[in-house]
């Protein structure tokens, strides 16, 4: 771990990570594969929204998304390892947070790493809004959010192992209730 950590972090300081790499992967509304963000642009836009607030990971996937008017949602896959990075090049320092979850505040180092890099996170987030501008006649981000947090509820449900014929019954039915609400609204 420890040689990965130094390894880690010395890609990082060039722009060059492995978590940034993939930084474009996320949820695309309709199917679009463009590219939200270029490399290290996830890093500065994480450690800008942490500075403008403590968050943790749920959070930041949630602000990404309302910023980008539901056009692209990052995967936990690319955002908590990004949190972890930040973590171990001294930006951002765990808090206490709602419940068990981590939560994460800037730290001195962070901030002056934002304000090194002030002219790029600046022209990202004018990236977002133009993003976010085009985006603006699809469904609400909170539907699109609470659509994803159902199928992962889902997938992970039943990786977990063989459902009961009373645990099936109860599934059907939430999932029955929910598209008589969606249907009468």
């Amino acid at each position: 771990m420890h040689s990965c950590h130094s390894t880690r972090r010395d890609h990082a300081s060039s722009g060059s990570d492995a978590g940034d790499r993939h930084e474009s992967h996320g949820r695309h509304r309709h199917g679009r594969t463009s590219r939200v963000f270029e490399q290290g642009d996830l890093r500065h836009v994480m450690l800008a929204l942490i500075a403008d607030k403590p968050s943790h990971g749920y959070e930041l996937i949630k602000e990404i998304e309302d910023r980008l008017a539901g056009a692209y949602s990052p995967s936990p896959g690319l955002v908590y390892p990004t949190l972890t990075l930040l973590e171990e090049l001294g930006y951002i320092a765990a808090v206490q947070a709602e419940g068990t979850k981590k939560g994460y505040a800037i730290t001195e180092e962070g901030r002056a790493a934002l304000e090194h890099n002030k002219a790029a996170v600046d022209a990202i987030f004018e990236r977002i809004a133009a993003v976010a501008k085009r985006a603006g006649g699809g469904p609400d981000p909170r539907i699109l959010r609470a659509m994803e947090n159902l199928k992962l509820a889902l997938r992970l449900r039943l990786e977990r192992g063989k459902l009961s014929d009373s645990q099936i019954a109860d599934v059907a039915a939430a999932l029955d209730a929910a598209a008589a609400t969606v249907e009468r609204e």
